[in-house]
Protein backbone atom coordinates (compact mmCIF):
# COMPACT_ATOMS: atom_id res chain seq x y z
CA UNK A 1 0.00 0.00 0.00
CA UNK A 2 1.32 3.73 -1.24
CA UNK A 3 1.70 6.26 1.24
CA UNK A 4 -1.17 8.20 -0.49
CA UNK A 5 -3.34 5.33 -0.55
CA UNK A 6 -2.95 5.26 3.07
CA UNK A 7 -3.40 8.83 3.61
CA UNK A 8 -6.70 8.66 1.10
CA UNK A 9 -7.86 5.72 4.13
CA UNK A 10 -6.56 7.33 7.08
CA UNK A 11 -9.16 10.59 6.11
CA UNK A 12 -11.81 8.60 5.52
CA UNK A 13 -11.67 6.59 9.10
CA UNK A 14 -11.45 9.40 10.53
CA UNK A 15 -14.58 10.88 9.05
CA UNK A 16 -16.34 7.74 9.78
CA UNK A 17 -15.19 8.16 13.33
CA UNK A 18 -16.08 11.24 13.35
CA UNK A 19 -19.79 10.41 12.66
CA UNK A 20 -19.56 7.02 14.40
CA UNK A 21 -18.40 8.76 17.80
CA UNK A 22 -21.19 11.62 17.62
CA UNK A 23 -23.88 8.94 17.35
CA UNK A 24 -22.70 6.92 19.86
CA UNK A 25 -22.67 9.50 22.35
CA UNK A 26 -26.20 11.04 21.44
CA UNK A 27 -27.58 7.41 21.48
CA UNK A 28 -26.15 6.98 25.03
CA UNK A 29 -28.83 9.28 25.86
CA UNK A 30 -31.73 8.93 23.66
CA UNK A 31 -30.59 11.54 21.44
CA UNK A 32 -31.12 14.49 24.44
CA UNK A 33 -27.84 15.91 24.03
CA UNK A 34 -28.55 18.23 27.17
CA UNK A 35 -27.17 15.43 29.59
CA UNK A 36 -24.22 15.12 27.78
CA UNK A 37 -20.90 16.43 29.28
CA UNK A 38 -20.28 18.14 26.16
CA UNK A 39 -21.77 19.26 22.83
CA UNK A 40 -22.03 16.29 20.23
CA UNK A 41 -19.51 16.82 17.57
CA UNK A 42 -17.22 16.87 20.45
CA UNK A 43 -17.50 13.69 20.88
CA UNK A 44 -17.49 12.92 16.79
CA UNK A 45 -13.79 14.74 17.06
CA UNK A 46 -12.67 12.96 19.84
CA UNK A 47 -12.78 9.82 18.02
CA UNK A 48 -11.48 11.28 14.68
CA UNK A 49 -8.25 12.22 16.44
CA UNK A 50 -7.73 8.98 18.68
CA UNK A 51 -7.99 7.44 14.64
CA UNK A 52 -5.57 9.71 13.04
CA UNK A 53 -3.21 10.94 15.89
CA UNK A 54 -1.46 7.38 16.69
CA UNK A 55 -1.39 6.21 13.23
CA UNK A 56 0.11 10.12 11.90
CA UNK A 57 2.79 9.19 14.62
CA UNK A 58 3.54 5.14 12.89
CA UNK A 59 2.89 6.86 9.22
CA UNK A 60 5.81 9.23 9.65
CA UNK A 61 8.20 6.46 11.21
CA UNK A 62 7.70 4.65 8.37
CA UNK A 63 8.32 7.14 5.87
CA UNK A 64 11.49 8.80 7.50
CA UNK A 65 12.56 5.79 9.87
CA UNK A 66 11.61 2.19 9.57
CA UNK A 67 11.39 0.95 5.93
CA UNK A 68 8.13 -1.20 6.02
CA UNK A 69 7.54 -1.66 2.97
CA UNK A 70 4.10 -2.24 1.83
CA UNK A 71 3.03 -4.03 5.10
CA UNK A 72 3.81 -0.30 6.73
CA UNK A 73 0.83 1.13 5.22
CA UNK A 74 -1.81 -1.79 6.75
CA UNK A 75 0.14 -0.73 10.04
CA UNK A 76 -0.68 2.39 10.27
CA UNK A 77 -4.36 1.43 9.14
CA UNK A 78 -4.55 -1.31 11.54
CA UNK A 79 -3.62 1.23 14.28
CA UNK A 80 -6.20 3.73 13.01
CA UNK A 81 -8.94 1.40 13.30
CA UNK A 82 -8.10 0.11 16.48
CA UNK A 83 -7.90 4.28 17.88
CA UNK A 84 -11.08 4.33 16.28
CA UNK A 85 -12.74 1.26 18.02
CA UNK A 86 -11.00 2.31 21.52
CA UNK A 87 -12.43 5.54 20.97
CA UNK A 88 -15.92 4.91 20.11
CA UNK A 89 -16.03 2.65 22.96
CA UNK A 90 -15.11 5.74 25.55
CA UNK A 91 -18.02 7.94 23.72
CA UNK A 92 -20.47 8.01 26.44
CA UNK A 93 -22.29 10.70 28.65
CA UNK A 94 -19.77 10.64 30.59
CA UNK A 95 -16.79 11.58 28.96
CA UNK A 96 -15.45 14.33 28.89
CA UNK A 97 -15.22 15.00 25.46
CA UNK A 98 -14.26 18.83 25.38
CA UNK A 99 -11.74 18.81 27.58
CA UNK A 100 -10.48 15.79 25.87
CA UNK A 101 -10.33 17.61 22.36
CA UNK A 102 -9.28 20.94 23.99
CA UNK A 103 -6.22 19.13 25.13
CA UNK A 104 -5.28 17.85 21.83
CA UNK A 105 -5.52 21.11 20.22
CA UNK A 106 -3.04 22.62 23.00
CA UNK A 107 -0.77 19.38 22.06
CA UNK A 108 -1.13 20.14 18.82
CA UNK A 109 0.09 23.98 19.38
CA UNK A 110 2.99 23.27 21.60
CA UNK A 111 4.14 21.06 18.78
CA UNK A 112 3.79 23.60 16.38
CA UNK A 113 6.06 25.72 18.64
CA UNK A 114 8.31 23.46 19.10
CA UNK A 115 9.09 22.88 15.39
CA UNK A 116 9.24 26.15 15.22
CA UNK A 117 12.00 26.87 18.00
CA UNK A 118 13.63 23.91 16.99
CA UNK A 119 14.09 24.61 13.15
CA UNK A 120 15.98 27.39 14.24
CA UNK A 121 17.99 25.59 16.55
CA UNK A 122 19.07 23.25 14.26
CA UNK A 123 20.03 26.16 11.47
CA UNK A 124 22.03 28.02 14.27
CA UNK A 125 23.88 24.70 15.36
CA UNK A 126 24.30 23.16 11.87
CA UNK A 127 26.04 27.19 11.33
CA UNK A 128 28.30 26.35 14.33
CA UNK A 129 29.59 22.67 13.73
CA UNK A 130 30.48 24.23 10.21
CA UNK A 131 31.93 27.44 11.26
CA UNK A 132 34.12 25.56 13.73
CA UNK A 133 35.64 23.30 11.20
CA UNK A 134 36.58 25.90 8.85
CA UNK A 135 38.41 28.02 11.88
CA UNK A 136 40.19 25.11 12.95
CA UNK A 137 41.78 25.50 9.52
CA UNK A 138 41.61 29.54 9.17
CA UNK A 139 43.17 32.06 11.58
CA UNK A 140 39.86 34.07 13.12
CA UNK A 141 42.04 36.83 14.36
CA UNK A 142 42.53 37.33 9.83
CA UNK A 143 38.74 36.68 9.32
CA UNK A 144 37.36 39.35 11.65
CA UNK A 145 40.68 41.64 10.67
CA UNK A 146 41.75 41.34 7.73
CA UNK A 147 40.78 43.74 5.16
CA UNK A 148 41.31 41.82 1.39
CA UNK A 149 38.59 39.31 0.52
CA UNK A 150 40.62 36.81 -1.90
CA UNK A 151 39.57 32.92 -2.16
CA UNK A 152 41.95 30.71 -3.84
CA UNK A 153 41.52 27.04 -4.10
CA UNK A 154 44.96 26.41 -4.70
CA UNK A 155 47.40 28.52 -2.89
CA UNK A 156 47.37 31.09 0.21
CA UNK A 157 43.41 32.71 0.23
CA UNK A 158 42.79 35.92 1.91
CA UNK A 159 39.31 35.61 3.50
CA UNK A 160 38.44 39.03 5.21
CA UNK A 161 35.28 39.25 6.42
CA UNK A 162 35.38 43.16 6.66
CA UNK A 163 35.16 44.17 3.08
CA UNK A 164 31.87 41.82 2.81
CA UNK A 165 30.38 43.83 5.86
CA UNK A 166 31.34 47.23 4.89
CA UNK A 167 29.83 46.51 1.23
CA UNK A 168 26.72 44.96 3.23
CA UNK A 169 26.17 47.99 5.51
CA UNK A 170 26.51 50.85 2.75
CA UNK A 171 24.42 49.22 0.76
CA UNK A 172 21.91 48.51 3.37
CA UNK A 173 22.24 52.12 4.47
CA UNK A 174 21.39 53.82 1.38
CA UNK A 175 18.17 51.71 0.81
CA UNK A 176 17.16 52.04 4.37
CA UNK A 177 17.89 56.21 2.93
CA UNK A 178 16.15 56.07 0.33
CA UNK A 179 13.06 53.67 1.71
CA UNK A 180 12.39 54.90 5.50
CA UNK A 181 11.58 58.35 4.73
CA UNK A 182 9.55 57.69 1.73
CA UNK A 183 7.59 55.03 2.78
CA UNK A 184 6.62 57.04 6.39
CA UNK A 185 5.92 60.08 4.41
CA UNK A 186 3.36 57.79 2.02
CA UNK A 187 2.13 56.33 5.67
CA UNK A 188 1.39 59.35 6.69
CA UNK A 189 -0.35 60.98 3.92
CA UNK A 190 -2.52 58.05 3.63
CA UNK A 191 -3.56 57.75 7.26
CA UNK A 192 -3.76 60.75 7.82
CA UNK A 193 -4.38 63.56 4.78
CA UNK A 194 -5.39 61.29 2.09
CA UNK A 195 -9.59 60.55 1.09
CA UNK A 196 -10.88 56.90 1.67
CA UNK A 197 -11.45 56.96 -2.47
CA UNK A 198 -7.71 57.82 -3.07
CA UNK A 199 -6.38 55.21 -0.03
CA UNK A 200 -8.44 52.64 -1.87
CA UNK A 201 -6.29 53.13 -4.98
CA UNK A 202 -2.99 54.26 -3.61
CA UNK A 203 -2.69 51.70 -0.76
CA UNK A 204 -2.87 48.55 -3.24
CA UNK A 205 -0.75 49.85 -6.20
CA UNK A 206 2.59 50.76 -3.65
CA UNK A 207 1.72 47.28 -1.99
CA UNK A 208 1.79 45.46 -5.80
CA UNK A 209 5.77 46.56 -4.95
CA UNK A 210 6.37 43.80 -2.69
CA UNK A 211 5.31 41.40 -4.92
CA UNK A 212 7.49 42.03 -7.72
CA UNK A 213 10.49 39.39 -7.96
CA UNK A 214 13.87 40.62 -6.62
CA UNK A 215 15.06 39.55 -9.86
CA UNK A 216 12.92 41.57 -11.42
CA UNK A 217 14.20 44.23 -9.51
CA UNK A 218 17.68 43.43 -10.18
CA UNK A 219 16.84 43.43 -13.81
CA UNK A 220 15.93 46.92 -13.42
CA UNK A 221 18.69 48.21 -11.71
CA UNK A 222 21.31 46.53 -14.74
CA UNK A 223 19.26 47.77 -17.38
CA UNK A 224 17.87 51.14 -16.54
CA UNK A 225 19.39 52.67 -12.89
CA UNK A 226 22.11 51.89 -13.42
CA UNK A 227 23.32 53.04 -17.16
CA UNK A 228 21.17 56.51 -15.41
CA UNK A 229 23.20 56.67 -12.59
CA UNK A 230 26.66 56.21 -15.07
CA UNK A 231 25.53 58.62 -17.58
CA UNK A 232 24.13 61.70 -15.91
CA UNK A 233 26.29 61.50 -12.13
CA UNK A 234 29.02 59.05 -12.19
CA UNK A 235 30.79 59.87 -15.33
CA UNK A 236 30.05 63.42 -15.23
CA UNK A 237 31.32 63.97 -11.60
CA UNK A 238 34.13 61.32 -12.36
CA UNK A 239 33.35 59.06 -9.83
CA UNK A 240 33.17 56.25 -12.08
CA UNK A 241 32.79 54.66 -15.52
CA UNK A 242 30.42 51.37 -14.71
CA UNK A 243 26.93 51.03 -13.88
CA UNK A 244 27.13 48.60 -11.79
CA UNK A 245 27.63 50.30 -8.23
CA UNK A 246 26.34 50.84 -4.09
CA UNK A 247 24.18 53.59 -5.53
CA UNK A 248 22.20 51.39 -8.08
CA UNK A 249 21.65 48.41 -5.92
CA UNK A 250 21.04 50.88 -2.69
CA UNK A 251 18.38 52.99 -4.71
CA UNK A 252 16.67 49.66 -6.45
CA UNK A 253 16.36 47.82 -3.16
CA UNK A 254 14.86 51.02 -1.26
CA UNK A 255 11.91 50.98 -4.17
CA UNK A 256 11.33 47.59 -3.06
CA UNK A 257 11.51 48.14 0.66
CA UNK A 258 8.78 50.84 0.20
CA UNK A 259 5.95 48.78 0.70
CA UNK A 260 7.62 46.92 4.06
CA UNK A 261 7.93 50.52 5.44
CA UNK A 262 4.43 52.20 3.95
CA UNK A 263 2.30 49.16 4.53
CA UNK A 264 3.04 48.69 7.96
CA UNK A 265 3.44 52.18 9.11
CA UNK A 266 0.42 53.02 8.19
CA UNK A 267 -1.03 50.09 9.95
CA UNK A 268 0.04 51.12 13.04
CA UNK A 269 -0.50 54.87 12.05
CA UNK A 270 -4.18 54.51 11.66
CA UNK A 271 -4.44 52.32 15.06
CA UNK A 272 -3.84 55.16 17.40
CA UNK A 273 -6.81 56.21 19.04
CA UNK A 274 -8.57 59.50 17.12
CA UNK A 275 -9.08 60.64 20.97
CA UNK A 276 -5.02 61.74 21.05
CA UNK A 277 -5.75 63.31 17.68
CA UNK A 278 -9.12 65.14 19.49
CA UNK A 279 -7.22 66.47 22.25
CA UNK A 280 -4.32 67.52 20.52
CA UNK A 281 -6.64 69.49 18.66
CA UNK A 282 -8.60 70.61 20.73
CA UNK A 283 -5.76 72.29 22.89
CA UNK A 284 -4.67 74.27 19.61
CA UNK A 285 -2.28 72.46 17.92
CA UNK A 286 -2.23 72.35 14.49
CA UNK A 287 -3.05 68.83 12.43
CA UNK A 288 0.88 68.82 11.33
CA UNK A 289 2.02 69.45 15.23
CA UNK A 290 -0.63 66.81 15.92
CA UNK A 291 0.92 64.16 13.88
CA UNK A 292 4.35 65.33 14.71
CA UNK A 293 4.27 65.22 18.36
CA UNK A 294 1.18 63.16 19.34
CA UNK A 295 0.89 60.19 16.68
CA UNK A 296 3.91 59.71 15.52
CA UNK A 297 5.66 59.17 18.98
CA UNK A 298 2.69 56.61 19.83
CA UNK A 299 2.85 54.61 16.85
CA UNK A 300 6.91 54.73 16.98
CA UNK A 301 7.39 51.35 18.42
CA UNK A 302 5.20 49.87 15.69
CA UNK A 303 7.34 52.41 13.33
CA UNK A 304 10.61 51.24 14.68
CA UNK A 305 9.65 47.26 14.01
CA UNK A 306 8.84 48.21 9.98
CA UNK A 307 12.05 49.86 9.82
CA UNK A 308 13.60 46.21 11.36
CA UNK A 309 11.88 44.50 9.16
CA UNK A 310 13.09 46.60 6.22
CA UNK A 311 16.65 46.71 7.41
CA UNK A 312 16.63 42.88 7.37
CA UNK A 313 15.16 42.47 4.26
CA UNK A 314 17.84 44.96 2.75
CA UNK A 315 20.90 42.99 4.80
CA UNK A 316 19.87 39.15 3.56
CA UNK A 317 19.25 40.42 0.02
CA UNK A 318 21.12 38.64 -2.78
CA UNK A 319 19.89 39.02 -6.54
CA UNK A 320 19.55 43.18 -6.56
CA UNK A 321 23.15 43.03 -5.47
CA UNK A 322 24.35 40.40 -8.03
CA UNK A 323 22.82 42.52 -10.64
CA UNK A 324 23.27 45.84 -9.52
CA UNK A 325 26.31 46.39 -7.00
CA UNK A 326 28.86 43.54 -8.92
CA UNK A 327 30.78 41.35 -7.16
CA UNK A 328 33.79 43.52 -5.79
CA UNK A 329 34.90 43.17 -1.85
CA UNK A 330 36.98 46.17 -1.23
CA UNK A 331 36.53 48.88 1.28
CA UNK A 332 36.09 52.15 -0.65
CA UNK A 333 33.13 55.27 0.05
CA UNK A 334 32.50 56.12 -3.13
CA UNK A 335 28.85 54.79 -3.76
CA UNK A 336 29.37 54.78 -7.45
CA UNK A 337 31.84 52.09 -7.04
CA UNK A 338 31.14 48.25 -7.40
CA UNK A 339 30.88 46.50 -4.11
CA UNK A 340 29.40 43.54 -2.73
CA UNK A 341 27.62 41.56 0.33
CA UNK A 342 28.03 38.43 2.47
CA UNK A 343 24.80 37.21 1.11
CA UNK A 344 25.96 37.32 -2.26
CA UNK A 345 29.88 35.71 -1.19
CA UNK A 346 27.53 32.89 0.49
CA UNK A 347 25.89 32.31 -2.46
CA UNK A 348 29.13 32.41 -4.27
CA UNK A 349 30.94 30.24 -2.54
CA UNK A 350 28.67 27.49 -2.19
CA UNK A 351 27.89 27.15 -5.97
CA UNK A 352 29.73 25.05 -8.15
CA UNK A 353 32.19 22.34 -8.19
CA UNK A 354 33.78 22.68 -4.21
CA UNK A 355 35.44 20.98 -1.90
CA UNK A 356 32.93 21.19 1.46
CA UNK A 357 36.53 20.23 2.99
CA UNK A 358 38.14 23.52 1.82
CA UNK A 359 38.30 26.60 4.02
CA UNK A 360 36.97 28.13 1.03
CA UNK A 361 33.62 26.38 1.05
CA UNK A 362 33.61 26.48 4.66
CA UNK A 363 33.88 30.27 5.03
CA UNK A 364 30.42 30.73 4.03
CA UNK A 365 29.39 29.36 7.22
CA UNK A 366 31.03 31.47 8.87
CA UNK A 367 30.11 34.56 7.02
CA UNK A 368 26.06 33.10 7.45
CA UNK A 369 26.75 32.96 11.31
CA UNK A 370 27.85 36.31 11.69
CA UNK A 371 25.30 37.50 9.52
CA UNK A 372 22.72 35.96 11.49
CA UNK A 373 24.71 37.08 15.10
CA UNK A 374 24.84 40.76 13.13
CA UNK A 375 20.52 41.08 12.73
CA UNK A 376 20.55 38.80 16.27
CA UNK A 377 21.84 42.11 17.86
CA UNK A 378 19.73 43.97 15.71
CA UNK A 379 16.52 42.94 16.52
CA UNK A 380 17.71 42.87 20.15
CA UNK A 381 18.57 46.80 20.10
CA UNK A 382 15.04 47.46 17.80
CA UNK A 383 13.48 46.10 21.09
CA UNK A 384 15.01 47.75 23.81
CA UNK A 385 14.21 51.17 21.74
CA UNK A 386 10.74 49.68 21.19
CA UNK A 387 10.54 49.17 25.16
CA UNK A 388 11.74 52.11 26.36
CA UNK A 389 9.57 54.18 24.08
CA UNK A 390 6.45 52.62 24.74
CA UNK A 391 6.67 52.82 28.37
CA UNK A 392 6.51 56.57 27.87
CA UNK A 393 3.42 56.03 26.15
CA UNK A 394 1.23 53.72 28.02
Amino acid sequence: MTAVSTLLMLGILATLGFVLGRRRALASVQGDSRRLHSLPHYYGWAVAIWTVLPASVLFLAWQTVAPLGNAGGFAVLALALGGLVWAWLRSSATFRARNAVERAVMGLLILASSIAIATTAGIVLSMLFETRNFFSQYDWTRFFFSTTWSPRFQGDSDLGFLPLLWGTLYISFIALLFAVPTGLFAAIYLSEYAGPRLRAIAKPLIEVLAGIPTIVYGLFALITVGPLLRDYFAQPLGLGNSGSSVMTAGLVMGIMLIPFVSSLSDDIISQVPQSLRDGSLGLGATKSETIRQVVLPAALPGIVGAVLLAASRAIGETMIVVLGAGAAAKLDLNPFEAMTTITVKIVGQLTGDTDFAAPETLVAFALGLTLFAFTLCLNVLALIIVRKYREQYE
